[in-house]
């Protein structure tokens, strides 16, 4: 179900996402050729309610008039996605989530489905590729600020990510994250671009990858601790199976506070309130840690009936788009994170700052 060309398909950069179908027959890795030999790796439309990677890479390449000034590898991912504006489809696993391991095994929620086979030749090819740096573009439903993430706390990896905004996040889980996959074979980094309307969220992606196909080199001396806002990935929020969510509507099994989209990257205090159960006798989420273990109780509880945060705690990806809670998460919990002594030892001393 992968196809490889060399070539642009005539009329390919003037479609939108939703209509890739008419040139391509699903997801298609493009190997270009630049100056530079080394390939940066791009990948969009994972999630193929999220156009701003296509709309980016296709801006540059229309406006190319001469020879990439390195050489190109854009998988362009979920097409017939794309086509119904939706993440992915209901017979479709999530094509963020099909990525082999770092160490290019399988990854452990892998299947026999034809998309993970198809993830693992990509990754492959890119291992044997030489590659410079790997960058996967995304949109994001609720309100969340722009932001870059990374798998890895090596300084190439940083400055990778602080070259797209200087909130960071660290995180190592969920497993068959691209950017996780391909952290193994060359810096790497997810970009966060605001929601799909913003022209603003097309625009910063086009600056940024117009940036880094020029890149020489990604510098090795470490990121300055003022140039940096790093957050750490401690938790993935889900939805019990079987709880029927909403907002507003008082039958809900757990009804959500209405913005609740409005407490992403906000450090909420403890006993902040985000809902309201049904059943008071059980939590309706369940949270899980970097190790997979349950620690809804941790993060969680009941106070009667309201649903309530356990602990300070910074939110991401909190969305109103139900769709997308039962498909992914409700949210991911983060805290704060202080760069590694190394670097900032290292970068203090080259910049000349009393630690």
């Amino acid at each position: 179900m992968l196809t490889i060309r060399q070539d642009l398909p005539e009329g390919l950069l003037d479609l939108p996402s939703h209509e890739l179908y008419k040139k391509l027959d699903g997801s298609t890795l493009f190997q270009l050729p630049g100056r530079r030999a080394e390939p940066i790796f791009i990948s969009v439309l994972l999630h193929g309610n999220e156009p701003v990677g296509w709309n980016a890479i296709r801006h540059i390449l229309y406006h190319q008039k001469h020879e990439l000034p390195r050489a190109l590898s854009l998988f362009v991912g979920n097409i017939e996605a794309a086509r119904y504006h939706q993440r992915h489809l209901e017979q479709q696993p999530d094509f963020n989530r099909i990525w082999p391991g770092a160490d290019g095994c399988s990854a452990e929620t892998a299947s026999d489905a034809p998309e993970y086979a198809m993830a693992k030749k990509v990754y492959q090819l890119m291992a044997s590729a030489n590659l410079f740096a790997s960058i996967d573009v995304h949109n994001n439903t609720g309100l969340n600020p722009h932001y870059a993430c990374v798998n890895k706390l090596d300084t190439a990896f940083l400055h990778l990510a602080t070259l797209f905004d200087r909130t960071v996040i660290y995180f190592t889980r969920p497993e068959g994250v691209q950017s996780l996959a391909f952290s193994s074979l060359a810096p790497s980094v997810t970009l966060e671009c605001g929601q799909p309307d913003n022209p603003q969220g097309v625009a910063h992606a086009i600056e940024y990858l117009s940036a880094c196909l020029n890149l020489a080199e990604i510098p090795q001396h470490p990121v300055a601790r003022q140039d940096i806002e790093l957050f750490h990935t401690v938790a993935i929020v889900r939805v019990a199976p079987g709880v029927e969510v909403g907002f507003q509507d008082e039958a809900f099994d757990l009804r959500l506070i209405d913005h609740i989209d409005h407490l992403n990257f906000r450090e909420l205090p403890s006993n902040t309130v985000i809902g309201w159960q049904k059943n008071q006798q059980a939590l309706a989420l369940r949270t899980v840690d970097e190790h997979d273990r349950e620690v809804s109780s941790q993060f969680f509880h009941l106070d009667g009936n309201v649903l309530k945060i356990s602990r300070p705690v910074m939110p991401s990806m909190l969305t109103r788009n139900i769709r997308i809670i039962h498909q992914d998460c409700l949210c991911y919990l983060m805290e704060r994170l202080a760069l590694p002594d190394t670097q900032v030892r290292r970068a203090d001393a080259e910049n000349n700052i009393d630690a």
